[in-house]
């Protein structure tokens, strides 16, 4: 299985959002061989921006990012993702990029809290505690 990540997942741990961490933690966590877990390169640099906002220490952003991607994997992001994101129709350009990434790459789903963001995505779409109540919680 392969999934995308949505920014706020990463940034819910990375950030230590409390009201959010312990699930979203569990996406991360559950990475393994059979669940193959990705963001979009263009999420590399949003999540670097808003972390380094919040945390003023380019140093430790940079150290989480690193951390980060022990875990998941980058997909590409092209200029045909590019203009499907344009031509969709969806109001919030970033959400349609990442929707349309996740389609060319043929992801099985994708895990975001803000589910209502994808709700135009041909894909499947969970929240990080569905995802785990469905494939980790056993």
């Amino acid at each position: 299985m392969q999934i995308m990540v949505d920014t706020n997942v990463v940034l819910d741990v990375l950030l230590n959002r409390t009201a959010h961490v312990n699930e979203s933690a569990a996406v991360l966590k559950a990475a393994s061989d059979d669940i193959q877990e990705f963001i979009s390169a263009s999420a590399i640099t949003d999540i670097y921006y808003i972390a380094q906002k919040e945390l003023k220490k380019p140093s430790l952003t940079k150290q989480l990012l690193r951390n980060l991607l022990q875990i998941v994997h980058v997909s590409s992001v092209s200029e045909v993702d590019i203009w499907a994101a344009l031509d969709s129709g969806w109001e919030d350009f970033e959400d349609a990029v990442q929707n349309s990434v996740a389609e060319h790459h043929r992801f099985d789903c994708i895990i975001t809290r803000n589910t209502s963001d994808y709700s135009n995505s041909a894909l499947s779409v969970m929240t990080p505690q569905e995802f785990v109540n469905k494939f980790v919680s056993k």
